[in-house]
């Protein structure tokens, strides 16, 4: 029986059409690559509220539930974990995107996301948001 994971994602859209990724800082799993910002749902915790949770604790910011629109889900298996991760867009946010935990931070555009070391589950939802923004 392998252990199902349940991780929500947020690919932030500035006005310039550019995605905001995240570097993992050192002593986490998978550190030095690059994701979009999310984590892990609490029990019993909705994806969105969740997500809100988790970009306010990373970033500062402040983002209301219909701000965010699901776009595509990543379902990667890796050795000891099965990972599902609903990817949602977001364009309007309160508050300056300010790296809390020491994180790396960078605006890429869509057709340059995959210039960065990225986890295997993430890789696939490029082409997703390079569709929608070019």
């Amino acid at each position: 029986m392998i252990k199902l994971t349940l991780v929500v994602a947020c690919a932030l859209i500035d006005t310039d059409n550019r995605v905001l990724i995240a570097q993992r800082p050192e002593g986490k799993a998978l550190a030095g690559l690059w994701e979009f910002p999310g984590g892990k749902l609490e029990p019993g915790e909705r994806p969105e509220p969740a997500l809100i949770r988790e970009l306010a604790e990373e970033l500062g910011i402040k983002v209301e539930e219909p701000c965010l629109a699901p776009l595509t889900f990543a379902s990667h298996g890796y050795d000891s974990f099965h990972l599902l991760m609903p990817l949602y867009i977001c364009r309007k946010w309160e508050g300056m995107v300010t790296p809390r935990e020491g994180q790396q931070l960078a605006w890429v555009r869509a057709n340059k996301l995959r210039d960065y070391p990225m986890p295997p589950a993430d890789i696939p939802l490029i082409a997703h948001l390079t569709d929608l923004l070019l």
